[in-house]
């Protein structure tokens, strides 16, 4: 049986798709949260400037997509992490205080990958009874920069799957700005963040806050 997919770049939450910026929310589950199994410090932080911007995106017709860790109980990936986003765990669910998306990439889905960036999830379809379908459409394939030029990210965490999905944006032609005030480090080395900082801006990587993309485009 094949299955057609056809998405609707024009709709999003708010209303219709006006521009050709997107926002990319990287991450941010339970199991990165207070209480989750791989728990960043303050992590939970990031969710209010992250609906913040998420409210205004709406508002301007932006194109909002999300990525989340969609790990197999048994994964290649456990060996350098403790397991987390477990498939239909409650450590997978998406924060609950986070204004959810309707376009949704799970990456990190088979036992052989480790899913870093969100460029590496693919388009994730929900049926009626909330199971998920995993689509061969990359999230590349979805959001190509020649229609989404402009791209802002934030999330968890900064030295980690935000940095890579950041370089990866770079290296796909995206204008990429890093929303700094929305993300947080694991930093399992004191310096990490900064270094990660470092590397993203060699790399043409703007790092910017809500406050500042909120006053320039109210």
């Amino acid at each position: 049986m094949f299955v057609t997919i056809t998405i609707d770049h024009r709709k999003t939450r708010g209303g219709y798709i006006m521009s050709n910026t997107a926002l990319l929310i990287v991450d941010v589950q339970n199991d990165f949260c207070l209480g989750g199994a791989l728990a960043i410090p303050k992590g939970d932080e990031v969710v209010a400037p992250l609906n913040a911007i998420i409210t205004h995106a709406e508002k301007n017709g932006w194109l909002i997509v999300a990525s989340r860790d969609w790990h197999p109980p048994y994964t290649k990936h456990f060996k350098a992490w403790p397991p987390h986003g477990i498939q239909y765990s409650w450590g997978a669910e998406f924060h609950p205080d986070l204004k959810l998306c309707h376009y949704i990439f799970s990456k990190g889905t088979k036992p052989d990958e480790d899913g870093y960036s969100a460029f590496d999830g693919m388009f994730t379809i929900f049926d009626w009874n909330v199971n998920p379908i995993i689509t061969p459409l990359s999230l590349l394939e979805f959001m190509p920069s020649d229609k989404f030029a402009e791209l802002y990210i934030g999330g968890l965490a900064t030295d980690y799957c935000v940095k890579m999905t950041a370089l990866d944006a770079i290296r796909h032609g995206f204008k990429t700005t890093i929303l700094i005030d929305a993300c947080r480090a694991v930093n399992v080395n004191p310096n990490d963040e900064d270094e990660a900082i470092s590397e993203m801006q060699k790399a043409g990587v703007i790092i910017s806050t809500t406050h500042e993309v909120l006053k320039i485009n109210p």
